[in-house]
């Protein structure tokens, strides 16, 4: 299956956006940018918010019957371990290996043994073209990486065999994410890596690495744009060697995940992209709840009431609800204002404070990671929430629809 040169996964919590989201890229696609359209949702997302599989397929269908989409698609069955791939089989035709839990599981010696002699021919300075230094790579190399990342590699080998007995070879997209760890893979990490996935014959589409720097969610980029702009040139350039030399899929690709609102990083991913000729699948999920947040309490009345009330149960549930995603989000609980305050606030003040705007004095980023990761409480509503969103879904869908376009895709892919 081609996944296509860029792909954009659209995330959705409550699967009420599908077509906003599909429209998006439709509109991007009559701007001259091809995007493959993605929805991922995880194992994580559908346990709380008490969704399936299915229901994401289908949404993913509904939106493209209705609004005519004659291109591929994807359903992603997003970070996905052993435990949990069946759930997915039968709805998911893209799979998100997720190894956080496997990287530095020690493996036994003699598969340790094993993994650096195959990988013994690597031995020496290494060059790979668009790297100006040369990687060295000796016997010590071998070993750390064989040590931090062969039971990782071994579990998305498992994970691919049942696939392929499930689905059939060649009928599903495989990408491996080391993303949502405390560390970053360095370069040479990611070209040893992926020489053990040539090895295996797994015919990744993508790879999502863990970048330096705080890719938190739904805020922007937090640290040295020097060190993130080498970083992201240099899995680029490894992943056009990696093709080449370990027999990868031509298609294989960077994937970007947190893209939500990493509006700083999006310049210098898109020159590096245009200097390599280089594909890239971003995903960007929890700005689509957002979005439908913002939009309720922007008409007033219930819906700035359901939002204030999802705001108050967050804040003193905190602990509860950012501990799924302790490594993608850091929120001052010093910074936040209190729920009696929050209550005192109209539309625009509630609105201002959620929406990603620098330049706007009461926009918080604490108080928009914190209803970042309180979909959950909006998902206890029930129906309630659901007939509200329903009920102002002209306001909240175009929100959705222009968030993607002129927030990520035109500035990502058209520089503007």
């Amino acid at each position: 299956m081609e996944l296509g040169k860029y792909s954009f996964g659209i995330g959705d919590r409550f699967g009420l956006q599908g077509q906003a989201l599909l429209g998006a890229i439709m509109d991007a696609r009559e701007m001259g940018v091809n995007l493959t359209p993605v929805w991922n949702k995880s194992y994580r997302e559908h346990a709380i918010v008490g969704t399936t599989p299915a229901d994401t397929r289908r949404e993913a269908d509904e939106a493209v019957r209705e609004l005519g989409w004659q291109a591929p698609y994807f359903v992603d069955a997003d970070h996905i371990t052993l435990r949990i791939v069946d759930d997915f089989v039968d709805h998911a035709d893209f799979f998100t290996v997720d190894v956080a839990e496997q990287l530095g599981r020690e493996p036994g010696k003699g598969e340790l043994d094993l993994f650096v002699h195959r990988h013994a021919g690597l031995i020496g300075p290494l060059r790979v073209p668009g790297i100006e230094e040369p990687f060295r790579v000796g016997r010590a190399e071998l070993e750390r990486a064989g040590r931090r990342y062969l039971a990782a590699l071994e579990e998305t080998t498992r994970i691919y065999q049942l696939l392929v007995r499930n689905k059939g070879e060649g009928s599903f997209v495989l990408e491996l994410s080391m993303d949502e760890t405390s560390e970053p893979q360095d370069p040479l990490d990611l070209l040893l890596i992926l020489a053990e996935v040539g090895f295996r014959r797994i015919p990744l589409a993508t790879i999502a690495p863990r970048f330096p720097g705080m890719l938190r969610k739904g805020v922007d980029f937090l640290g040295d744009l020097g060190a993130f702009h080498k970083s992201f040139r240099q899995v680029v350039a490894v992943i056009r060697f990696a093709v080449r030399e370990f027999g990868l899929p031509k298609g294989f690709k960077v994937s970007f995940h947190s893209g939500s609102d990493k509006f700083s990083l999006y310049g210098t991913m898109r020159s590096v992209l245009q200097e390599f000729h280089a594909g890239l699948h971003i995903k960007t999920a929890g700005t689509t709840w957002l979005e439908e947040l913002a939009g309720l309490a922007a008409v007033g009345g219930e819906g700035l009431a359901i939002a204030k009330e999802i705001y108050g149960k967050a804040y003193n549930r905190m602990a509860e609800l950012t501990a799924p995603y302790a490594t993608v989000v850091e929120i001052d609980p010093r910074s936040l204002p209190l729920p009696e305050e929050v209550n005192r606030w109209d539309e625009e003040r509630f609105v201002s404070c959620l929406t990603h705007d620098l330049e706007n004095p009461w926009y918080n980023e604490h108080f928009r990671q914190l209803l970042h990761v309180a979909y959950k409480i909006a998902a206890e509503a029930g129906t309630r929430f659901r007939e509200l969103v329903l009920k102002h879904q002209d306001v909240i869908s175009a929100n959705v629809r222009r968030n993607i376009l002129d927030r990520h895709i035109r500035p990502l892919f058209m520089g503007d």
